[in-house]
């Protein structure tokens, strides 16, 4: 099954909900999907063909059909291309556009990690539209073939595919940055609302011991929608969406570390408890709002004790 149509619109989209947290698919962005159709014509026309065999309504012998399904395969291939490379574009100009908008002169490493991500689907675009030139000319298609077979396209895509799944597990590691953005202020009665039902749900429902809260998740808590939830954070509090939850973690963590009942525990397990699903993470976060790591920290303790 090569279903290749859906890939651009996937990528565009996943673009606009990385740098939009609020962001969902409309009746009219699905009809981006529609031409999978490409994809599935020759699968429906086997499909169809067998069924007729089986029933009788169609003869045996019809080599017309597999000449056409591989006819098909081959120019099919130029409006997947196409698509692909239509939507990389898109979403290059919606991170540039966003970076723009937004008036920062650093990258967030969101918006490192989508340019990188773009980039490289750009490069297998070269590297097949190279490979795609001569294999739709007929009378070069099945020298390609018995040369180079598909090599020269299946082992880019292999790299690329670890790639993807090696830096996308690494990417939902790291701390999420929130954009910086200028958006209208808020009125005065919706921003003390907002800072005290996030607050009551940190300190009092204690929601940032899921280790996979994020946004989405703390805005169907709240009932408060994310867009507002993120401009409270960014702009009135001054800190990112993860920066303001993980204080929170590290402050826990401070508390239960000590607790001698805690001893038994490390610091991994006591984290993990608070909330962090990192070693890493943690290290880092505790590192950036105390000034002190774990250890140095217990040991001050200690010492005070």
């Amino acid at each position: 099954m090569v279903i290749i149509m859906p890939l651009g619109p996937l990528l565009f989209f996943y673009t606009k909900a990385s740098l939009d947290p609020g962001f969902k698919l409309s009746k009219k962005d699905k009809s981006h999907f529609y031409p999978v159709i490409i994809d599935l014509l020759p699968y429906l026309t086997a499909i169809f063909f067998i069924i007729g065999i089986v029933t009788g309504l169609i003869g045996h012998h019809h080599p017309h059909v597999g000449s056409f399904i591989d006819t098909y395969n081959v120019y099919s291939d130029i409006p997947r291309w196409i698509s692909l490379t239509y939507y990389l574009v898109l979403s290059f100009r919606h991170v540039t556009a966003g970076k723009v908008k937004e008036g920062t002169s650093q990258l967030s490493y969101q918006f490192k990690w989508l340019k990188q991500c773009i980039s490289v689907f750009m490069a297998f675009q070269v590297l097949w539209l190279f490979y795609l030139i001569p294999y739709v000319i007929p009378k070069y298609t099945d020298k390609l073939l018995q040369t180079v077979d598909w090599y020269p396209i299946y082992v880019p895509l292999a790299i690329l595919i670890y790639w993807l799944g090696i830096k996308g597990y690494l990417v939902m590691k790291y701390p999420q940055v929130t954009l910086k953005s200028n958006p209208a202020k808020l009125p005065a009665a919706v921003l003390d609302q907002t800072i005290l039902v996030l607050r009551k749900a940190m300190e009092k429902d204690s929601v940032y011991l899921n280790p996979d809260l994020n946004l989405a998740m703390l805005s169907k808590y709240t009932n408060i929608p994310a867009k507002t939830i993120s401009a409270v954070i960014n702009q009135h509090l001054n800190k990112s969406f993860n920066e303001f939850v993980n204080e929170y973690r590290v402050e826990a963590f401070k508390q239960k570390v000590r607790q001698p009942k805690m001893d038994s525990l490390t610091f991994a397990g006591i984290a993990s408890e608070c909330g962090f699903n990192s070693q890493a993470t943690f290290q880092r976060t505790f590192k950036q709002v105390t000034g002190l790591s774990p250890s140095e920290f217990k040991n001050q303790v200690l010492q005070i004790n």
